[in-house]
């Protein structure tokens, strides 16, 4: 596991993300009320794709990769804020 995968450095990275999805979507809710283990579609913070596109397009402006819509591990990449996190810390550029 490298660094940028730490646990400690995805729970640190966590706040981070959920304040950016808060943020890119404009919900109304503080982002620590984003469960990190919870599904950010259907039935948990109830995401759709065009929120998945929007969330992406603030993700590669601000760690700088791009997360294509044609990715097969999108489902995963997406499933949860801690699975983005893990993500994001493994690609991230900056």
């Amino acid at each position: 596991m490298s660094e940028a995968n730490s646990p400690a450095n995805i729970e640190a990275l966590l706040p981070e993300v959920g304040e950016l999805i808060v943020t890119a979507l404009n919900l109304d809710m503080p982002p620590a009320d984003i469960e990190p283990d919870a599904p950010l579609f259907g039935e948990g913070l109830g995401l759709d794709s065009i929120d998945v596109l929007e969330i992406a397009l603030v993700i590669s402006k601000k760690y700088g990769f791009q997360l294509k819509s044609d990715n097969e591990d999108n489902l995963r990449i997406f499933s949860s804020l801690r699975a983005l996190a893990t993500h994001i810390a493994s690609q991230r550029t900056k």
